[in-house]
């Protein structure tokens, strides 16, 4: 009987190191690809902002720079929550709600400019009466979605022990 339960305690051990290190070279390769897609993001973002300051850029434009801005930064945070999760290995909700809370303020953004067209057009028809009211509610939508995300931030903070931010390296963790 001790055999077997010995042999089994192996063989657990041995999966859980196998399973352990395939997770681990799996967030390193999601790791590494994030980071050349930032960089191409990075560089995405710095040739529309100097081509939007060539052409003193209109609201399209700076629209335009301001949303790939936001999704590098999701990027980032995206990156560091994989980061954070290889080191501690625990996953934190606190950076998705982030992300979710950037990409909602990227959607609020771009239907404010789109109304914005719509609501300037001198031909005002019923097709557009109709979109800018899905355009308000979705807005509504948004509004309430991150109002929820920030009250959740807000109470994964107050809830914590020691009130620094989920993910936050201590002085020992963070050289090495």
């Amino acid at each position: 009987m001790t055999d077997n339960g010995e042999d089994q305690g192996r063989l657990t051990r041995a999966a859980s190191f196998v399973f352990l290190h395939t997770e681990h070279a799996i967030y390193a390769a999601l790791g590494i690809l994030l980071a050349l897609t930032a960089l191409v993001a990075l560089i995405d973002a710095a040739g529309l902002t100097f081509s939007a300051m060539l052409a003193l850029g209109g609201a399209d434009q700076i629209l335009e720079v301001v949303d790939r801005l936001l999704f590098l930064l999701m990027l980032i945070e995206i990156l560091h929550t994989v980061r954070v999760s290889m080191r501690s290995g625990r996953l934190t909700c606190e950076p998705f709600l982030i992300v979710g809370l950037i990409a909602s303020i990227r959607r609020v953004l771009v239907i404010t400019l789109q109304s914005s067209e719509i609501t300037h057009a001198k031909d005002w028809s019923p097709e557009k009466q109709a979109l800018f009211q899905a355009s308000m509610i979705e807005l509504a939508v948004l509004a309430g979605l991150i109002l929820t995300m920030v009250f959740a931030i807000f109470v994964l903070h107050r809830a914590r022990d020691d009130g620094r931010p989920a993910g936050e390296e201590t002085q020992e963790h963070a050289g090495g």
